[in-house]
């Protein structure tokens, strides 16, 4: 595989005149191996680093970067693969995309960061909590799949989220010849073990001919079609995602750098860990990103963690932006009340 992110010379511009007006700026760093693009905002307090969850970029953060960043120096980033960031097609793991995130840290934030990683972000956040702890003074873990995206359990027992990132390689992984519209031929969403939602294929073929009108209009352009935002912000993404992130956690590359038990013991810093909606099908496993049983163990192997469950869906800062921002806010008390004990 040799290809390149088509959308990575849009990359340092930002045009969302409220984020503007605000302060933000959207730039680029160059790694000296991958370009990572993100936007930053006004210094107005200690440093947030948002990472957002797999296929997603920064833009999914649009409703609470204005509220937090009256209390953080906000930072959201593209992580390699996505967005305006480098695609890298097979070089994708936990490590790898960690030392990038160190990297940023050390060049562009250039002191101690909270992260708070949605998702597959989430576990990027522990990584570094547990591997760079100097750079990190606490980690928001936000519906992360801790212990639920290891292997054998992820692909075996609870393999509903396995099985989508397979569905997305097998039908837009060939990047010359993608349709992104087949994302959602024959998906299927389960609501209990016997009853299946299923997409119907007149909206696929009438998205198809919507994706093709936009692309032939504008070609060098990411997908943007007026739907309601999440889907609209869905199918963008789609169109800047390099299905070799996917595919990497689906042949086994990409679990590479991280245990999760062994993080969450040699974690010291602050946790807070949000839970989101989850369900058990006996046929599908896990419909969510995490457990009780699961929260249970990590507090066990860290029991400095903060846990809170939110009735939302899995990407809580979308769907609850309120709460999600009220968290934060309290979080930020926590970290610097414990930077002030251990002397910083």
């Amino acid at each position: 595989m040799n290809y390149k992110n088509p959308y990575e010379k849009l990359s340092g511009k930002l045009n969302n005149r409220k984020l503007v007006n605000a302060g933000f700026s959207e730039k680029t760093y160059d790694t000296g191996t991958v370009k990572l693009n993100f936007v930053v905002g006004p210094d107005n307090g200690p440093s947030l680093l948002l990472i957002p969850a797999q296929i997603g970029i920064w833009e999914s953060y649009k409703k609470v970067l204005l509220p937090l960043s009256k209390f953080f120096q906000v930072y959201a980033i593209d992580v390699r693969g996505h967005g305006k960031s480098s695609w890298t097609p097979g070089h994708y793991s936990w490590k790898i995309i960690g030392e990038d995130i160190k990297i940023f840290i050390e060049n562009v934030i250039k002191q101690k960061v909270i992260i708070s990683g949605n998702s597959s972000g989430g576990i990027i956040a522990l990584w570094c909590a547990a591997n760079i702890p100097e750079y990190v003074s606490g980690i928001i873990l936000e519906d992360a799949p801790i212990f639920s995206a290891e292997m054998p359990r992820f692909k075996e027992r609870d393999k509903f989220v396995y099985n989508g990132l397979k569905h997305l390689v097998d039908q837009i992984g060939n990047i010359p010849d993608r349709d992104l519209a087949n994302y959602f031929k024959d998906m299927e969403v389960p609501a209990s073990d016997k009853r299946i939602k299923k997409i119907p294929n007149w909206f696929v073929i009438w998205l198809s001919r919507k994706i093709k009108e936009f692309q032939n209009k504008y070609p060098d352009s990411p997908v943007e079609i007026g739907f309601p935002d999440s889907l609209r912000l869905l199918i963008k993404s789609l169109s800047m995602f390099d299905p070799d992130f996917a595919r990497a956690f689906v042949d086994g590359r990409f679990y590479d750098g991280i245990d999760h038990a062994e993080a969450f013991e040699k974690t010291k810093c602050p946790v807070l860990l949000i839970q989101a909606d989850w369900k058990r099908y006996e046929n599908y496993g896990l419909i969510g990103a995490f457990d009780d049983d699961d929260a249970h163990h990590a507090i066990s192997l860290a029991p400095q963690i903060i846990y809170k469950k939110v009735s939302a869906n899995h990407v809580i800062h979308t769907f609850k932006p309120k709460e999600y921002i009220k968290l934060l806010s309290e979080f930020r008390e926590i970290v610097s009340d414990n930077s002030i004990c251990n002397g910083e």
